[in-house]
């Protein structure tokens, strides 16, 4: 996070920087939300450097007024932004604002009395059964050496089998993996653990990769390899994800996060219950788990028009 690029007094800007060293530190969010947090607020003070015609001291943030933060939501409205950037960045806002305010620096309050954008609702897309079991096949995968096609095939198996996020994935240790496990605890979002099973068809295709694999890994280094032997990066599964929905003739929607969609929407097309699908998703809240009966009644009602006679 570079400080020289954002606008405002190194008082402001020492306390900005305490604030998303916090957020990484002691709260625990991942490295994209502070990232997102850190874009979003150093966005705010260019915004408030026009608008105050200077750049912003911590007393101008103290005597922040609810139409200030309309005035930037606009103004980011304006340069295309959708509901759910706008939503984030004002959360981002509310937080570094009660972090001051924690100090006695600010008042919140303005921020709070602020309505966070309506968000469009979107149910998940996810694959269907056949779709998803050919992404994560060995012989789906076009790398040409057979160790990193073995790699993509596993880490996709654990995405579709276990219902993980790609990061979880590619943090997983050769230790996760030792003897013959049934299950894998698994630290996500906000560092909060959960234990999901390993189907033994994830567990072998673990095993293959790490048989062909030429870079050794320590117990608690991470699992996943690049083929330079650094820790494999997302950005690498989601270009092969790219090249075999080209190769499987699937919808751009058929990203590695889409294998986590069908892992939970199967389940509960198979009788899954939502309690269960939640903890197993890592979800906090169970209104968040509940977008998936979305996602069913959807698929049941497009089979209903394709089928019935009088649909």
């Amino acid at each position: 996070m570079n400080e020289l690029i954002v606008i405002g007094h190194p008082d402001l800007l020492a306390e900005r920087q305490r604030w998303l060293q916090g957020l990484l530190q002691e709260r625990r969010l991942s490295d994209n939300t502070v990232e997102a947090y850190e874009r979003d607020t150093r966005q705010f003070l260019t915004f408030l450097t026009g608008h105050l015609a200077g750049p912003p001291r911590l007393s101008d943030i103290s005597t922040l007024r609810p139409a200030d933060l309309r005035g930037f939501l606009a103004q980011r409205r304006k340069g295309g932004a959708g509901a759910r950037t706008l939503g984030r960045g004002l959360a981002g806002l509310r937080s570094f604002l009660r972090y001051l305010e924690r100090s006695g620096l600010a008042n919140a309050a303005g921020a709070a009395a602020v309505r966070s954008p309506k968000q469009p609702k979107s149910l998940p897309k996810p694959l269907t059964d056949r779709e998803a079991l050919n992404v994560v096949t060995t012989e789906a995968q076009l790398a040409e050496e057979p160790w990193v096609a073995a790699r993509n095939a596993a880490v996709l198996t654990l995405l579709y089998g276990c219902g993980l996020r790609i990061s979880e994935a590619l943090d997983l240790t050769p230790g996760d993996f030792a003897g013959t496990p049934t299950s894998l605890r698994i630290t996500g979002k906000g560092g909060k653990t959960r234990i999901v099973p390993l189907m033994a068809v994830a567990r072998d295709a673990v095993a293959t990769y790490l048989k062909l694999c030429p870079y050794h890994a320590g117990a608690d280094e991470p699992v996943f390899r690049g083929t330079r032997g650094a820790k494999l990066q997302p950005a690498i599964i989601q270009r092969e994800m790219q090249k075999l929905r080209g190769a499987l003739g699937l919808p751009d929607t058929a990203t590695p996060h889409a294998l986590r969609h069908s892992f939970a929407t199967h389940l509960l097309a198979g009788g899954g219950d939502l309690r269960t699908i939640q903890e197993l998703l890592g979800h906090a809240s169970l209104s968040t788990t509940q977008v998936y009966t979305g996602v069913d009644s959807t698929r049941l009602l497009e089979i209903y028009d394709r089928a019935h006679p009088r649909a």
